[in-house]
Parts: C-alpha cells; structure tokens; sequence
C-alpha cells in the first residue's frame, strides 16, 4: 500500500461560518465520492484559505458534520497572491491506496478557473 494525494478546491460565497461549512462539505463530499475513497483509508488532510476567508475552521466541518473525528487535519492561510482566487478553500487528502489508483481532483465552483 501507497498513499497519495488528491487535490481540490471550492470558493465559499462569503466570509461566514455557514459559508464556509457549506463549501467545505460540498467539495469534501464531491471528492470522497468521485474517488470513492472511504474515511478509514484518509491518512490526512491539509486545508488552506485565503485570507479573506476567516469566520471558521474548514477541518470543523469534516470533523463534525462528515464523522471525520480520528483523520488529522491543519488548515492554514493560503499565500496571499495579488492575482489569487478570492474565499478560496483549497485542500489536500493524503489517503493509503493500492499503486493503481488514479485520483480524480475536484475544482468547484468559482475554483474551476483554477483548472482550465
């Protein structure tokens, strides 16, 4: 078994805890069934923000509404590029996988012009 990394990433419509909850599921959710990836499998999970996003922790919402309460996850601020995407959630899921998987990364809403 290997493990490897799957990206994706979300705008949440406004700087507030629903917001943010709301787009952190949505994108979570998209991922873990695109890869069909069970929670026992995630290794860990990285999330980043902008700095404009800053009513409340992505990982609250894995832990509490997904069940995600034995995976370790960070969130942290996003680099501030003037020419960045704005309420940007962005994620990393480190999951143990067979060498044979092939992640599907998933960019919603505003973020799929990160990925033309």
């Amino acid at each position: 078994m290997i493990t490897k990394g799957i990206r994706g990433a979300i705008t949440a419509e406004e700087n507030t805890p629903e917001a943010i909850g709301a787009a952190t599921i949505k994108l979570l959710q998209t991922i873990m069934e695109k890869n069909n990836i069970e929670i026992d499998s995630i290794s860990h999970v990285i999330f980043t923000v902008t700095k404009d996003l800053n009513a409340d922790f992505p990982a609250k919402y894995a832990r509490v509404n997904l069940k995600w309460r034995e995976v370790p996850m960070m969130c942290m601020n996003e680099m501030a590029v003037p020419t960045g995407l704005a309420k940007c959630i962005r994620v990393l899921i480190v999951v143990n996988c067979s060498e044979n998987f092939e992640p599907e990364f998933v960019y919603l809403d505003g973020a799929k012009d990160l990925r033309k």
